[in-house]
């Protein structure tokens, strides 16, 4: 059990903002949330907090990236922007069946906005059903990051990695248990990590040894990008013990108190998040985004 026997569902965010610097929005894949939600979450995180947001399945799932310009428009008009300086990287996860597909990927490479302004302009493309439930407009414009997580082995190629590079889309090096393909290539400024369970996918744990080997390629990667990590681990609720193991082993400060404090290892590019580190963690099964998501 990670959150305190008697805490309130609704501080449980509050809580993990104290513990860790960052948590991904698993929400936003099932579904559009809506403007206050997002209002919320970020009253409820401190100063420095960064949140990435998963990008909706209906459009990488369901549409599989075809005819999307609408859905795209929906999904940025629904209140992301709320986020403002927490806004952290956008998470686009192919599923299994989804092979490679060049021209596919290009296409939607190129209607990601790399802003805010740009998102703005998209979002104010949204269809009627979002009438009163959108949020249009931005406190400041700025620069917005994208990776993709694949799960079919024709993505292990150099057409793929070139083609991240060109568009400047992060590579998600994800640890499947051996599930599904994993892959190194650094192809942006920055690296996302999802790190699903070492032996057993969602559900068992990192060892001391394999947690120092995941320290050792993040100092590697930090030399040169920023770096995102995030559990998904979390059917026995190894995912925040994983992470606060892991930021011990990288000297990574990050207070209860709420004020970030510079960390040991720092950061060679601070557009997004300028004051503090967002190595750690995903906390799923009754955690602090899951709760927030059914507000």
């Amino acid at each position: 059990m990670f959150y305190p026997e008697h805490l309130a569902q609704r501080r449980e965010l509050e809580f993990c903002g104290r513990h860790f610097p960052t948590v991904e929005i698993n929400g936003s894949f099932y579904s559009l949330q809506r403007p206050q939600s997002y209002a919320a979450w970020y009253r409820e995180t401190p100063p420095g907090f960064v949140f990435s947001v998963k990008g909706s399945r209906y459009i990488t799932h369901m549409l599989r990236l075809k005819n999307i310009e609408k859905p795209l428009a929906n999904f940025y008009a629904s209140g992301i922007l709320n986020l403002r300086e927490k806004l952290g990287p956008f998470l686009w996860q192919l599923p299994p069946t989804f092979d490679f597909k060049p021209e596919r990927l290009e296409a939607f490479f190129r209607l990601l906005p790399r802003d805010t302004e740009q998102a703005l302009s998209l979002a104010r493309r949204r269809d009627a059903r979002m009438i009163g439930r959108s949020r249009l407009a931005i406190d400041a414009n700025r620069p917005l990051r994208h990776a993709i997580e694949i799960r079919h082995p024709s993505f292990v190629n150099t057409k793929f990695i070139s083609l991240l590079k060109e568009h400047e889309i992060g590579l998600v090096v994800a640890d499947t248990a051996g599930r599904w393909p994993k892959m190194f290539d650094v192809t942006a400024d920055f690296v996302y990590v999802r790190l699903h369970g070492a032996k057993v996918i969602y559900a068992s744990g990192y060892t001391s040894r394999a947690l120092d080997e995941w320290a050792q390629r993040i100092r590697g990667w930090h030399k040169r990008a920023d770096v995102y990590v995030y559990f998904d681990n979390d059917v026995k609720v190894k995912a925040p013990y994983d992470a606060q193991a892991l930021m011990r082993k990288l000297d990574l400060v990050w207070p209860c108190d709420g004020s970030p404090r510079p960390s040991r290892i720092r950061r060679a590019d601070t557009r997004v998040l300028r004051s503090t580190e967002a190595f750690e963690p995903r906390v799923r099964g009754g955690s602090a985004w899951a709760n927030a998501n059914r507000r």
